[in-house]
């Protein structure tokens, strides 16, 4: 954790270059450390995250890489009006492009099927509470699950959906498996990207879901290797529902029902390390998602002195569980803007609907 907060130090130094470095020290008269260069910088991100490169060009490439992102965030910083802090991120050697293969959906926009969605009708005479946060009941929420190379957010969200919803409805902690949803799926496209629509219609395509225990995360997928009939299974769902896109409806549900999937774009997100992002249409597009997130509370955030809006007002915010590990964001969390449709959050609010099946009574003709 040391070697992340003296990279993200660092960042400013890097991005603002040796000559702003240079006056900054001769103004304070302090002989304490001096910016480091960007190679170092590089070095300590290459340890810090287990990078080695092929052969030098590739090296020089991926520094090439690095130093264009660091500009970025330090971009991203100054347009940002929330509280949210970009820098050096497991992202950061990666262009915008291999990060959108690896952690966006990768494909065309899915519609949501008209079959088995509902759009939700809660009512409008109950209140909202001032905060939420389901990590706090335990139990609800699983550990932060980790996708590496195999495009799968969208079966992850839904799996986690499934386990928070389970856990609320049931009292029974369960964690579920993600690799049944990619062996078995026929609708998405497995390690290149899907939507949760096609993970929950998974679910009930193979009545039910095994636990991570019996039925492990690979981060690959094998085509006819759908091995769902071979465990038990430990979780079902009955239907999932399509919310109302209305934040104020979102929370409300969120809040008395349980976490709900949404899909957001995540084009900040290669930069991102803390705070809350509060971005333009500009900046991130409300129309173009690409990454499905769990979402698991809201609050209100006191704004940072410098920052825009001006200190003193409260921040609303979404708190997201992503899937990329716990080292990533604020321990594997991040958090949105609430109430400007940040990064288009209510474009596909989505939820699965919990259920144990039904038995079925024998029933025999009288002789």
């Amino acid at each position: 954790m040391a070697l992340t907060a003296h990279l993200s130090c660092l960042l400013v130094l890097v991005v603002a270059g040796p000559a702003q470095g240079l006056k900054d020290a001769l103004r304070s008269q302090d002989p304490g450390p001096q910016p480091m260069g960007l190679k170092e910088v590089f070095t300590l991100f290459q340890i810090q995250y287990n990078r080695s490169y092929s052969n030098p060009a590739e090296h020089a490439r991926r520094l090439d890489i690095f130093a264009q992102n660091l500009a970025k965030a330090q971009r991203l910083q100054e347009e940002d009006l929330g509280t949210a802090e970009f820098g050096v991120t497991p992202f950061s050697d990666l262009t915008e492009e291999e990060f959108g293969q690896l952690h966006g959906h990768h494909w065309g926009a899915g519609k949501a099927p008209s079959m088995g969605i509902k759009v939700g009708s809660e009512e409008s005479g109950e209140t909202v509470p001032q905060s939420c946060d389901w990590r706090k009941k335990p139990g609800v929420i699983s550990a932060i699950k980790h996708q590496k190379d195999c495009n799968c957010c969208w079966a992850m969200a839904a799996v986690d959906n499934v386990e928070a919803q389970w856990a609320i409805k049931y009292h029974q902690a369960v964690q579920l498996s993600v690799q049944q949803v990619l062996d078995c799926d026929r609708c998405g496209n497995g390690c290149n990207g899907g939507f949760v629509w096609d993970a929950f219609l998974t679910v009930l395509n193979t009545s039910g879901l095994a636990s991570e225990q019996d039925y492990p995360y690979k981060g690959t997928v094998k085509t006819h290797r759908c091995l769902a009939k071979q465990h038990r299974k430990v979780a079902w769902i009955q239907d999932f529902l399509m919310l109302q896109f209305c934040e104020q409806s979102i929370a409300r549900y969120l809040a008395t029902e349980g976490p709900i999937t949404v899909t957001i774009n995540a084009g900040l997100l290669q930069q991102y390390k803390r705070g809350v992002i509060r971005a333009t249409p500009a900046t991130c597009d409300p129309h173009l998602v690409n990454h499905s997130v769990l979402l698991v509370g809201f609050g209100k955030s006191k704004s940072v002195e410098g920052r825009r809006p001006r200190p003193g007002h409260s921040i609303p915010y979404w708190i997201l569980k992503n899937s990329w590990g716990p080292d990533w964001g604020e321990e594997g969390y991040f958090r949105l803007h609430r109430g400007s449709n940040t990064c288009g959050i209510t474009k596909y609010p989505v939820t699965a609907r919990v259920d144990k099946p039904v038995k079925k009574h024998q029933i025999s003709c009288p002789p």
